[in-house]
């Protein structure tokens, strides 16, 4: 298990800090209860903060031509039919993964392929398990083009807490399914826009791990 790079100088600062605040409190009150509460609750967040920055080593030994991998830990919150208004302008299969502040908010592509659009939404912050969050919340969108000319959108929701999506790949990137394709800080959702009639291979409130659960099939044609 390492740190996430996003979470590197946030780590650092708070180390910095954390370290002067205790040093000041010994400084000041050597003899204190309140020295040994607040290193103890120093200790406990900078645990909290070092969980949340996790990035665990993971490589997905499936299929890899045809597999719909999840780009994210979290819990299954959305398997539908619905119009994607923003690039397909049609009915697509969503499949949504819900992530908590607890789990591993790095994300992977789902699909091996080439990046053919990136654009950032600016919106609200609402909570990201809505359906509406989806076309209102902060989102970042990438669209994958396999090499049978299909293509999968990934869209990385915003949530009530998560204040700062990123998303690292430009058009002409080549999408694997072991790279991280972006970050999102705090509780927030991915949305998986798939054709129509794609095999779901998750259910409902299912628990899935990010570049490790198959979520559909969607055979090379």
């Amino acid at each position: 298990m390492t740190v996430h790079h996003e979470g590197r100088g946030v780590l650092a600062t708070l180390t910095i800090l954390l370290i002067l605040i205790n040093g000041c409190m010994l400084r000041f009150c050597p003899y204190s209860i309140l020295n040994y509460l607040v290193l103890a609750a120093s200790i406990i967040f900078f645990l909290i903060v070092l969980n949340f920055y996790r990035s665990p080593y993971r490589r997905f030994s499936g299929n890899m031509r045809d597999s719909v991998v999840a780009p994210a830990d979290g819990k299954i919150v959305a398997i539908e039919e619905v119009f994607e208004p923003e690039y397909f302008k049609d009915k697509r299969l969503q499949v949504s993964i819900f992530m908590s502040p607890l789990n591993v908010h790095a994300n992977w592509f789902p699909v091996n392929g080439k990046v053919v659009l990136k654009k950032h939404h600016k919106g609200r912050f609402q909570a990201a398990y809505l359906p509406k969050s989806s076309t209102e919340n902060e989102r970042s969108t990438v669209v994958i083009q396999r090499e049978d000319g299909t293509e999968v959108l990934v869209r990385q929701v915003a949530g009530a807490m998560a204040r700062r999506i990123i998303t690292y790949p430009e058009v002409g990137h080549d999408a694997h399914i072991d790279e991280h394709f972006g970050f999102i800080k705090l509780g927030s959702r991915v949305d998986v826009y798939l054709p129509v009639g794609t095999p779901v291979l998750v259910d409902m409130d299912q628990k899935v791990t990010g570049n490790q659960t198959v979520i559909a099939e969607l055979p090379i044609k």
